[in-house]
C-alpha cells in the first residue's frame, strides 16, 4: 500500500520532452521568411516574362490564320499570315534530333550504370558528358558548321541544325536516364541473375522497363529545352518565310528564327509577329513540360517501395 502511494506521487522517470527554446523558434521563423522571400524574388521575373509575352502575343495568336498560314508572299508591313511554316520546321528539326539523341543518350547511360563500373573508359565517358553539357549552343553550331559544311561540303540545312541540337540534347538524356537507372533496386537485377538470365536481357526486360517513366520524362524535358535554341539556326540554316519540308537543303522557317527575323522589322506588324511567335514557342515548351510533369507522377520505379 505504501509503494502504490509513492508511485502516484513521484514519476517513474523524468520527462524526456523539452520545449523548444525561444532562440530556436526565432531562428526557424527567420529561415522560413528568408526561404519564402527567395521564392518570391525568383518568381517575379518569371511572372513578368509570362505576363508580357502573353499580353503582347495574344492578339497575333488569336488570329484565325495564325496556325494555318505561312508568311510566304507577305511583305514586312502586310498584316496577316501565320507561323505554320515555323511550327513545321521546328517540329521536323526536333524530330530528327530526338531520333538520333535519345537512343544514343540512353545507350551511354546504360553503359555507365550497368557496365562501366570504376573502369577508365567509364571515367573518361563521364568526364566527356560533363564537358559536353557545358558547351554553349553557338560552339556546338560552329563545330557542326566546320565538320558538316566546311569539311564534308554539305549545304547549310535543317539536318545540320538537328546535328547541332544532338550535341546539346545527348548530355541531358544521359544524365536523366543515368539517375533513373541508379534508383532501380539492385534486388531486381540479382533476382534475374539468380534465375540465370543474361545481363543484357536483364537490362532490356527488367531494368529499362522499370525506369521507363522517368526516362520518358527526362527525355521530354530535354526536347523542350533544345526546341528554343537559336544559335544553331542562325549559323546552320537561316530563316525562310515559307514551308520547307526538305531537311537536306534550303533555308527553313522555325519559331526562334522567326522571332529573330521579325526583330529586324521595326513596324507594328513585325512586333505582333515577334511576340506571337514567342508565345507560340512558350506554349509548345509548356505542353511538353506539363506532359513531362504528368509522367513524373508515375515515374516511381516499380518495385522500389
Amino acid at each position: 500500500m505504501t509503494l502504490a502511494t509513492d508511485a502516484r506521487v513521484a514519476p517513474v522517470r523524468a520527462a524526456t520532452f523539452v520545449p523548444t527554446s525561444r532562440r530556436r523558434r526565432c531562428t526557424d521563423g527567420a529561415a522560413r521568411i528568408l526561404v519564402w522571400a527567395s521564392v518570391a524574388v525568383a518568381l517575379v521575373p518569371l511572372a513578368w516574362i509570362l505576363w508580357t509575352v502573353t499580353a503582347k502575343g495574344l492578339p497575333a495568336v488569336a488570329s484565325s490564320t495564325w496556325f494555318t498560314n505561312s508568311l510566304s508572299g507577305l511583305s514586312a508591313t502586310t498584316p496577316g499570315g501565320g507561323v505554320y511554316h515555323a511550327i513545321i520546321g521546328t517540329l521536323l528539326q526536333g524530330l530528327v534530333c530526338s531520333v538520333i539523341a535519345i537512343p544514343l543518350g540512353i545507350s551511354v547511360a546504360v553503359y555507365l550504370v550497368e557496365y562501366a563500373g570504376a573502369s577508365r573508359l567509364g571515367k573518361v565517358t563521364t568526364f566527356m558528358v560533363d564537358v559536353l553539357a557545358g558547351v554553349p549552343s553557338i560552339v556546338a553550331a560552329l563545330f557542326i558548321y566546320a565538320l558538316w559544311v566546311v569539311t564534308f561540303g554539305f549545304d547549310r540545312s535543317g539536318i545540320a541544325v538537328a546535328l547541332a541540337l544532338v550535341l546539346l540534347m545527348v548530355p541531358m538524356v544521359v544524365r536523366s536516364t543515368e539517375e533513373m537507372l541508379r534508383i532501380v533496386p539492385t534486388d531486381l537485377r540479382e533476382a534475374a541473375f539468380a534465375l540465370g538470365v543474361p545481363q543484357w536481357k536483364t537490362i532490356a526486360k527488367v531494368v529499362l522497363p522499370t525506369a521507363l517513366p522517368g526516362i520518358v520524362t527526362g527525355t521530354m524535358l530535354a526536347i523542350a529545352r533544345v526546341l528554343g535554341e537559336t544559335a544553331p539556326l542562325l549559323i546552320l540554316v537561316g530563316y525562310a518565310p515559307f514551308i520547307n519540308f526538305d531537311l537536306g537543303s534550303g533555308e527553313m522557317g522555325t519559331l526562334p528564327g522567326l522571332i529573330v527575323d521579325q526583330m529586324n522589322n521595326p513596324g507594328a506588324v513585325g512586333a505582333d509577329r515577334m511576340w506571337g511567335s514567342a508565345l507560340t514557342l512558350i506554349g509548345m515548351v509548356a505542353i511538353l513540360s506539363i506532359a513531362a510533369t504528368l509522367l513524373a507522377r508515375r515515374s516511381t520505379v516499380r518495385g522500389g517501395r
